[in-house]
């Protein structure tokens, strides 16, 4: 069987036992009722109907239980046994009461018919479950142990057409390899070959250029120790004419020291004469005037060393400043 056929046969059996069941408890509701409401006091007859219902509904709890416990291949113990069996009798016994009261075999049997066939329904039931989940389980794995054989033989397969693909992988790998290494050794030759060439013209290049290096090293130390030649003559000549200019710069000063010891010496004998009554010659005058303005005496003072007028001494104080002040621009012109 198929699970398309399982699956019908397990709703054919749950159809029949849901309308076995539900016949079963019509029936007991219909025939413990007037049971239930003779032995009742009057003014609870209306809870008649109760206690077939609640044994119904333990009826119904097993039936639905028990369908879901077989269906998952799990069993509840000896409770739900217990269970089963005893809402069973009770039903009977509730069934065939009246007529056993009433001593009527043939009441009796009918009554118990309905009870019966829901007990043996029941535990049939359960075990058709119990054989079709088994059933059902054996055919899944059968069906797992070809799926894994499908698999295996699948895996085996495209594990060989791997290993074919993968050794012919490898032997045009090989092949390649073996092309490039070749590729490469001819490569490797011209390479060396090419190295080799390229060695001998950088050798021929270095020798020539370490030949200039040395050629234009040999210019640039002959034109520095030109340089450094002429730098010295010129650093001498410097020196010469600093020497030179030293020299004119103190032999001026050394003269225009004696100069001017001269002119003091000078000046001290003109004015060592002291005050004259008289005029002195004009020359003599303007000597001795000039005399004392080179030593700052004041005009009176003049006055008095040469024997001339005041006016005349100033005017020649005046020429002297004048001729003074005249040297002091010209030396102050760049």
């Amino acid at each position: 069987m198929n699970s398309v056929q399982i699956r019908s046969a397990e709703r054919a059996l749950s159809v029949g036992t849901w309308l076995i069941v539900a016949g079963a408890m019509l029936y007991s509701i219909l025939t413990v009722t007037p049971l239930a409401a003779a032995h009742t006091p009057d003014e609870w007859d209306w809870t008649a109907p109760i206690l077939p219902l609640v044994v119904d509904a333990a009826v119904v709890i097993v039936v639905r239980l028990d369908a879901a416990l077989a269906r998952l291949g799990g069993h509840g113990g000896r409770w739900p046994v217990v269970l089963r069996w005893m809402t069973g009798c009770m039903t009977l016994a509730l069934n065939v009461a009246d007529s056993a009261l009433r001593k009527d075999l043939v009441g009796v049997a009918v009554h118990a018919v309905a009870p019966l066939l829901l007990i043996v329904t029941a535990e049939t039931g359960l075990a058709y479950r119990r054989a079709i989940t088994a059933a059902q389980a054996a055919h899944e794995a059968r069906q797992r142990a070809e799926q894994a054989e499908r698999e295996k033989a699948e895996r085996e397969r495209r594990e060989a057409a791997e290993q074919r693909a993968r050794e012919d992988r490898e032997h045009a790998a090989t092949l390649a390899r073996e092309q490039r290494e070749h590729e490469a050794a001819l490569a490797r030759e011209q390479t060396e070959r090419e190295e080799a060439a390229r060695r001998a013209e950088r050798a021929e290049r270095e020798e020539r250029e370490r030949a200039e290096r040395e050629a234009r090293e040999r210019r640039e130390r002959e034109r520095e120790q030109q340089q450094r030649e002429r730098e010295r003559q010129e650093r001498e000549a410097a020196q010469r004419r600093e020497r030179e200019r030293l020299e004119r710069e103190t032999e001026a000063r050394r003269q225009q020291q004696e100069r001017a010891e001269r002119e003091r010496r000078e000046r001290a004998a003109l004015l060592s004469g002291g005050p004259v009554n008289e005029k002195l010659p004009e020359d003599r005058a303007r000597a001795v005037v000039h005399a004392a303005f080179g030593e700052g005496l004041p005009v009176r003072a003049a006055v008095e060393l040469c024997g001339w007028s005041v006016g005349w001494v100033s005017a020649r104080y005046q020429e002297h400043r004048d001729a003074a002040a005249g040297r002091t621009l010209e030396g102050a012109t760049p």
